[in-house]
């Protein structure tokens, strides 16, 4: 960030009084709640920092390291004192207290826009370092970041810096953000998809690939034929052919290539069997094989069309939640699982995984599907008697999105898991529900 731009930012930070509530709402990024409702973003991006307003940045998950408890406890409810550049450097620094019952206590939350050094540091009256969001030691700057260490300050720049005015410092804020999110998701949306319409291409050769059910049924019978055949001139087999040369049943000569040798003639008419019954059970499973590859199919499209569609990063990043390392946990094909703030929500990818869903699903788990016509089932994953209703919202848009690609608006039924009966596979009865209305052409 420039340094001009941090000035009159600061300038405009004074008129706030308290800080109502601080958290992060990703890795990397934390928001501030100034008086009652004055929401201001802080992007602490290493070399790529900014702040910004937006109308809602969906929190990704609820951090609870030391950082994030020293976070809430030390400026939630405070007052603010004062706010100023440190030194006229990119250093925003705020004074705040919270009066407790025994004394007031003072507390530093210093934001460093510094480069590759960009920070967070809450320090104490005296300087010392009580969390900061990135540790930093001496083999790394001179200038060290560590619990119970005080804090130097950073030496005085070594020039005058150019002035960029803002007209109104609001509105560049809220043009921070729309421009970050415009380059930033033109990029992640066409580096997502172009994963996406890989899978898919895949998906769509195996498609094209599957033998048809008649094609798997004369191979069947091939096969059989070819097993009788075996029997009916086992005298004439020797041990360990390459080449069988058999006498059909219509007097011809059948010439057959063995894949590999056998002692005997059982043993070859035995893997001629062996070959038919395989083929008839995969003619008779063929449907499944190829309903499972149709509803991988539809909805990777329909996750394609739903990223296209996405207005922000944070949709994004919902639908691509990072990766948790664990071998003991089997990752099921049928299911697709993202996170909203801390909340597991799954759906099913089809009829399969809509079953499971439901069969696995715990009694004030949430359910939400479309009212009134065929659609994903969605679960959200909760122990709690009421969910905010931006998660509702969230999970319900997921509903959608992953049910039709269609821009209309849609109607939502949601209820606790156990007002749903399982009537036959994925279909359902229920009574007690509420609905949430999207709309997806906004």
């Amino acid at each position: 960030m420039k340094l001009s731009h941090l000035k009159q930012i600061v300038e405009y930070l004074k008129q706030f009084k308290k800080i109502a509530a601080i958290h992060r709402v990703n890795d990397t990024i934390i928001k501030i709640a100034f008086d009652r409702d004055d929401e201001i973003y802080f992007n602490m991006t290493r070399s790529n920092s900014s702040i910004f307003k937006c109308k809602e940045y969906p929190r990704s998950k609820v951090y609870n390291a030391p950082f994030d408890v020293i976070l809430a406890k030390r400026f939630n409810r405070s007052n603010i004192l004062g706010v100023e550049l440190l030194n006229d450097d990119k250093i925003i620094r705020f004074k705040t207290s919270i009066a407790s019952a025994y004394k007031e206590e003072l507390t530093y939350l210093q934001l460093e826009f510094t480069g590759k050094y960009t920070n967070i540091i809450v320090l104490d009256e005296n300087n010392i370092v009580l969390e900061a969001l990135r540790h930093i030691d001496l083999f790394s700057s001179f200038r060290e970041v560590r619990v119970g260490q005080k804090l130097l300050d950073i030496p005085q720049a070594p020039f005058i810096a150019k002035e960029y005015p803002i007209e109104d410092v609001e509105s560049f804020l809220y043009g921070v953000y729309n421009k970050e999110q415009e380059q930033k998701l033109a990029s992640l949306k066409k580096q997502k998809i172009s994963s996406l319409e890989k899978k898919l291409k895949k998906l769509e050769k195996l498609y094209k690939k599957l033998d048809s059910e008649e094609l798997l049924q004369a191979q069947a019978s091939e096969f059989e034929h070819l097993g009788n055949l075996v029997l009916a001139n086992a005298q004439n087999i020797k041990p360990y052919v390459k080449k069988l040369e058999l006498n059909d049943y219509d007097g011809s000569v059948k010439e057959v290539v063995l894949e590999k040798q056998y002692p005997n003639a059982f043993l070859i008419s035995e893997s001629f069997f062996t070959k038919s019954k395989k083929a008839k059970q995969r003619a008779r499973h063929l449907h499944i094989e190829e309903e499972s590859l149709r509803s991988k199919i539809e909805h990777t499209k329909l996750f394609i069309n739903t990223v296209a569609e996405a207005k922000d990063t944070a949709k994004i990043e919902l639908l691509f939640p990072k990766q948790i390392q664990n071998k003991k946990i089997k990752k099921d094909e049928s299911i697709e699982t993202f996170w909203i703030e801390g909340y597991k929500v799954q759906l099913g990818k089809n009829e399969k995984g809509n079953i499971k869903l439901l069969e696995s699903a715990k009694a004030k788990d949430i359910w939400l599907h479309l009212k009134e016509r065929p659609s994903t089932h969605v679960i959200i994953t909760t122990d709690k008697q009421s969910l905010p209703e931006r998660i509702i919202k969230s999970a319900a848009r997921l509903c959608v999105d992953f049910s039709t690609a269609s821009k209309d608006k849609f109607l939502v039924d949601y209820t606790p898991r156990r007002e749903v009966n399982i009537q036959k596979g994925a279909n359902v009865l229920y009574n007690k529900y509420k609905t949430v209305e999207i709309d997806t052409r906004e």
